[in-house]
């Protein structure tokens, strides 16, 4: 008779060993070779049917797996591919702020030429610490733009690309957008009021990393202080080329102003001044000249500062004591610092002499000598002699 045994864990059909002698019906000249073949076929036909199964299980697993690792690495390749972007940039020379920005490192000025040789025609000058826009090159010839003069300097005098020497000659402005500014100690309403500064005027920012809280440090006469961004607006200032028409409109202007000066001068007649407040007495303006602005002018040390006063006795601001003591020469000023470094033409530090407007970051005063200017300093000092140093100096600016 025939039992079922399980065998290797496959179900397996074995024939008792007497029953070998006899064929099986359907079975014919079996021996137990065959038996074993049968067997060993059904464990093979069987078993391949599970390992079929198996490798199609595998497969699947496989195949699934794959899927998996292949949406993984795709989204790793995504991944991969924007850090390998972002490192890609990130190796990358970042490029200056002001690659394409020239400043003239020179004497004096460079020429600007309508072309790129020295036989074309001068068509302006870059002055030196001037800045320039680069639009191209020619062998050794730089293409540039500056202000209204477009033409081509030498590029031996320039520097380009030099963020540190830009930001040097550069100067961050805050000009005052209200009637009156208050300049606070400290970046809050709250602190106390450090000095004012009219409107118009502008002031030199000298940090701005408060900027985002809607305050910048500027400096003023009594020191640097923070004003709101709200009552400010912000630019950077630079010098620029001069054209050819713009400098002989410029000269004839400065030899206009020079004489008219000279001639109100000549025809003051006043012979003393004397203050209504105090018994003490001036000498009136005597010549024509730098020496006579600032002889006439050192009289008046220790009268008070008045913020937005014009009397040279009972009290005046920086700019209303410039403009009250040219007054006296028949010269006619703005009120206003910023106004003042427009007037007259300007010379060099190097170049100063008696009767120069010296003018700063929201203050200007009068040069009279030996490193010296006298000012009306603040409401502390009131009208003083300082050293013409003391601060950084934007212009020097000459009437006579």
């Amino acid at each position: 008779m025939l039992s079922c045994t399980l065998a290797a864990g496959v179900l397996a059909t074995s024939i008792p060993f007497a029953a070998l002698a006899a064929p099986i019906s359907g079975v014919v000249g079996m021996a137990s070779t065959d038996t074993a073949t049968v067997q060993e076929s059904s464990y093979s036909t069987l078993s391949g049917v599970s390992l079929t199964m198996s490798r199609i299980l595998a497969e699947s697993t496989s195949a699934e797996t794959q899927v998996q690792a292949n949406e993984t690495a795709t989204v790793e390749a995504g991944q991969t591919a924007e850090q390998q972007t972002a490192q890609a940039a990130a190796e990358q020379p970042v490029q200056s702020e002001f690659a394409n920005i020239a400043i003239a490192q020179v004497n004096d000025y460079v020429n600007v030429r309508s072309g790129a040789s020295e036989e074309t025609e001068v068509v302006g000058k870059l002055y030196n610490n001037s800045a320039a826009t680069v639009l191209g090159q020619e062998g050794d010839w730089l293409h540039i733009s500056s202000g209204s003069v477009d033409g081509y300097v030498k590029a031996q005098y320039v520097v380009v690309g030099n963020d540190e020497l830009v930001r040097s000659v550069a100067r961050r402005v805050a000009t005052v957008a209200t009637q009156t500014l208050y300049v606070r100690s400290e970046a809050t309403t709250e602190s106390s009021v450090l000095g004012m500064v009219p409107g118009d005027d502008d002031l030199t920012v000298v940090d701005e990393s408060t900027a985002a809280q809607g305050w910048v440090k500027v400096s003023i006469e009594e020191g640097e202080g923070y004003v709101s961004t709200q009552y400010v607006t912000l630019s950077t200032e630079f010098k620029y080329a001069e054209s050819k028409a713009e400098e002989e409109a410029r000269l004839a202007r400065e030899a206009a102003e020079r004489e008219a000066a000279a001639a109100a001068a000549r025809k003051s007649s006043k012979s003393s001044s004397s203050s209504s407040s105090s018994s003490k007495s001036y000498s009136a303006p005597s010549g024509s000249n730098g020496s006579a602005v600032a002889n006439y002018a050192v009289q008046f040390v220790g009268n008070p500062y008045v913020y937005g006063g014009t009397s040279l006795t009972n009290g005046a601001d920086c700019s209303g004591f410039v403009m009250s003591v040219y007054r006296q020469f028949g010269v006619s000023l703005p009120h206003s610092s910023s106004a003042l470094r427009s007037s007259g033409y300007g010379v060099s530090q190097g170049e100063m002499q008696p009767g120069d407007i010296v003018c700063y970051s929201g203050h200007v005063g009068i040069y009279i000598g030996n490193g010296q200017i006298v000012h009306a300093s603040n409401a502390r000092d009131g009208i003083k002699i300082s050293t013409a140093y003391y601060r950084s100096i934007l212009a020097v600016r000459r009437i006579f």
